[in-house]
């Protein structure tokens, strides 16, 4: 090979080595987290701390409620029958926990909520279907409910109650007339169901997304 050749090859190969010595990778910056961590406070934790309390949606300024594993008013275990004593709507008592004498219907969980003051929180209330849509996440790892579940933890692979009431009923269900929206965290869907069914409930607080 020609000698010019050669060295022409060689200091090219040279410049080559330098500038990838000299190159340093960029990364894309992380996307913003969409969820904060509340203590039993209401104060913000790292991403990385725990146990928390509640979740701030910084998207929408809600706070949700987290479920736990204690047995506690907070137990995600817990299922609830569709009650709202002002409005004379639903079915008492008709739910499954062990922290009322009588079985548990919604209005007892918000009550109750709302009187503990959860995360210095004591307004309380059942998510508009809106509102509990906005958390479905339809990407979760095999097996698990379709939320963010390393924010939301304990969630069920089952039906959620929402406000959403007064609806028409269909099916099996048709002879009972109406009952209230929930929303399936096994499809992400919503489901109008009879308001005596055993649901799951994840509480909210602030302003009623319209």
């Amino acid at each position: 090979m020609n000698k010019y050749i050669l060295r022409f090859l060689t200091l090219f190969w040279l410049m080559m080595i330098l500038a990838l010595c000299q190159y340093h990778h960029q990364p894309d910056p992380s996307p913003p987290v969409r969820f904060t961590k509340l203590d039993n406070d209401g104060t913000a934790m790292q991403l990385w701390h725990g146990p928390w309390a509640c979740v701030l949606d910084k998207n929408t300024g809600l706070i949700w409620e987290n479920k736990t594993d204690d047995e506690s008013i907070h137990d995600g275990l817990w299922t609830y029958s569709w009650f709202n004593p002002t409005l004379n709507k639903g079915k008492p008592n008709n739910g499954d926990c062990y922290f009322e004498s009588a079985r548990c219907d919604t209005s007892d969980l918000i009550r109750k909520a709302n009187q503990l003051g959860r995360c210095g929180i004591n307004n309380w209330r059942l998510p508009t279907a809106k509102e509990l849509l906005s958390l479905v996440h339809y990407d979760p790892k095999t097996g698990m409910p379709k939320i963010q579940n390393d924010f939301f933890s304990h969630t069920k692979r089952g039906d959620y109650w929402t406000a959403d009431h007064n609806k028409s009923l269909t099916g099996v269900y048709q002879h009972l007339h109406q009952g209230a929206i929930a929303i399936n965290f096994i499809d992400g869907s919503p489901i109008v169901i009879p308001y005596r069914n055993a649901a799951f409930v994840r509480l909210v607080a602030g302003p009623n997304t319209p």
